[in-house]
């Protein structure tokens, strides 16, 4: 008889993929879920998870926050792969080699990226491979513009050789350059179209948003699937569309009916945050989404931007800073359901769109510093997005069952990539043969504890986390010296 690494008994097994749900013990052996079952499994440690959920760890397809500490809050939150797919990095060599020197207490994993490409061409920004350089350069007007045809063929260059060193897709920040040529933007879906690759778009606006628009946001996605074959996934739907959210949903369904490979993603939260130079937070496109200053809360001071005066000085001075962008009242019934039905939309995934945290002074911490400084800034949805979706959706709410709540945590993730990058197949299920990326939690207890004021608090009602085996979080306590974090590649 095998004798196991671990065994869990007397929890409540849920596997979307088999469409498992019932108490069974699970076995973990060389970084695999090895055995399951009704019967007494020998192990050489046995735990009691009695009263408590046995599923996949979640896995996070837009995740900004890359470096230890953030991944650390993710931890917390049940995510056991974090990605960054929307924005990207280029070259994604550089992010890989980083990230495996310094280690990562979760997997990870890196996209191409347009917009990084367009800023060395057009700006001069560093080929780095760091998200922290994207965001520095966002709102500089220089890489929004026309590229010539050489310099158009240069950018396309630059993620062809990031695809063939390995890159998840092509992450398409296109709402951050709107007058973009859409011409570019058919050009690089037809690039990931024949690699194999999806694109990770952030959408230009809406033309019922905002009629100065090229192409209606969620049309130019449709048409790019249609016309190139490409599998496009469209990021953050809720943020993008706002309270124009269903005809987003009705122009995806629309083409997904029609054989086109689109997905969507969604995060459980009314405010957004990105740069203060962002092109859609300039003082004359905010009445666009029915903003004004006093909807941006400015990270590193904690402060709302008080007027159009403060908003110029902090675009002028500051453009990579950190703001809050409240496009949704959480609090009002019909924009609450607005967000709601971004995240229950057929086959929608769960996506934090965490963002690299604050600093003190600017000044990063000790990548290896825990519990985290009480002055670390970030959005809550970097802490506490995956317990509060299933607060929300399944628990209070119960627009969704628990195995629904957990597939879009991570069956549903792992299914977007795993076309293209095959070692997905093994992740977001729990199977005999699936990787060892294991959340135990207490459905009645789970629970987002970080606010827009204290966006780094950690949720609470996770008992354990696993990475390829490796406890990460023990008693919903960080394991600090375990980095079991491996990174997930196409090849």
């Amino acid at each position: 008889m095998q004798v196991h690494d671990i065994v869990f008994t007397g929890g409540r097994v849920v596997d979307p993929a088999s469409g498992t749900d019932e108490v069974r013990g699970i076995a973990i052996t060389g970084g695999k879920v090895s055995a399951w079952g009704h019967d007494a499994i020998e192990a050489r440690q046995t735990i009691d998870v009695t009263g408590q959920v046995i599923c996949p760890g979640f896995i996070d397809l837009h995740s900004h926050g890359q470096e230890i500490a953030e991944q650390r809050l993710q931890a917390l939150d049940g995510v056991t792969t974090a990605l960054e797919l929307e924005a990207g990095v280029i070259p994604v060599a550089k992010a890989y080699a980083r990230a495996g020197a310094e280690g990562r207490p979760i997997n990870y994993g890196y996209a191409t990226s347009w917009a990084h490409a367009r800023m060395i061409e057009l700006s001069g920004a560093d080929p780095d491979g760091d998200i922290r350089t994207l965001l520095h350069h966002l709102g500089s007007p220089s890489w929004q513009g026309e590229p010539t045809a050489s310099q158009r063929a240069h950018i396309l260059e630059l993620l062809e050789n990031d695809l063939a060193a390995g890159a998840l897709g092509i992450g398409v920040v296109v709402g951050y350059a709107p007058k973009s040529d859409p011409v570019e933007y058919l050009q690089v879906a037809d690039l990931a179209a024949r690699a194999g690759v999806p694109t990770y778009t952030h959408a230009r606006p809406l033309i019922s948003a905002d009629p100065s628009s090229p192409v209606d946001g969620a049309v130019e996605i449709a048409r790019a699937a249609a016309e190139t074959g490409a599998h496009m996934h469209y990021c953050h739907v809720n943020s993008t569309s706002g309270m124009h959210v269903d005809h987003a949903l009705s122009v995806v369904a629309q083409v997904q009916a029609a054989g086109s490979r689109v997905t969507t993603e969604a995060y459980p939260y009314g405010s957004g945050s990105t740069a203060v130079g962002a092109a859609f937070l300039d003082p004359d496109k905010l009445h666009l989404m029915n903003l004004t200053p006093r909807s941006l809360t400015f990270v590193p001071t904690g402060e709302r931007i008080a007027d159009r005066k403060q908003l110029e000085h902090l675009r002028a001075t500051d453009p990579g800073g950190l703001v809050l962008v409240e496009f949704l009242d959480e609090n009002d019934t019909v924009q609450r359901e607005f967000l709601e039905r971004a995240m229950t939309f057929d086959r929608a995934a769960i996506a934090s769109d965490a963002m690299p945290l604050t600093w003190p002074g600017r000044t990063p911490a000790d990548a290896l510093q825990w519990p985290l400084p009480e002055k670390a800034l970030g959005h809550p949805r970097g802490a506490g997005t995956y317990a509060r979706a299933i607060r929300t959706l399944y628990r209070e709410r119960q627009l969704l069952s628990l195995s629904e709540i957990i597939a879009r945590c991570s069956l549903i993730p792992a299914q977007i990539l795993e076309e293209s990058v095959p070692s997905m197949a093994t992740k977001g299920r729990i199977s005999p043969g699936s990787d060892a990326d294991i959340l135990v939690f207490d459905p009645e207890r789970i629970t987002d504890n970080a606010t827009y004021i204290d966006g780094t608090r950690p949720s609470s009602g996770i008992s354990r986390v696993l990475v390829g085996g490796v406890p990460v979080v023990e008693g919903g306590v960080v394991v600090e010296d375990a980095l079991p974090g491996r990174p997930v590649r196409r090849s």
